[in-house]
């Protein structure tokens, strides 16, 4: 004979609610201008302003470079093109 075995069932859990411990909650405020720590038209010259001074030294020089191969191509193209 032959037997068959059912899985046991377990009781179904309900879902417990855990009731918010009630925090002491600050008032709302309507939207005011922040202080900044530094005015605006302040310079002090950071690790930033070198990164971006040394930057900006590489894309003038960059620009200017291929500016006078441009200018050479043109001049060797006008050169050509009168004879």
């Amino acid at each position: 004979m032959v037997t068959k075995k059912t899985a046991v069932k377990k009781p179904i859990k309900k879902a417990v609610r855990k009731t918010a411990s009630r925090k002491k909650q600050t008032p709302m405020r309507s939207f005011h201008v922040h202080k900044d720590p530094l005015p605006f038209r302040s310079f002090k010259i950071t690790r930033q302003t070198a990164y971006w001074s040394v930057l900006l030294l590489f894309i003038m020089i960059t620009q200017l470079w291929i500016l006078r191969i441009q200018i050479d191509i043109a001049n060797l193209t006008t050169a050509l093109l009168v004879q």
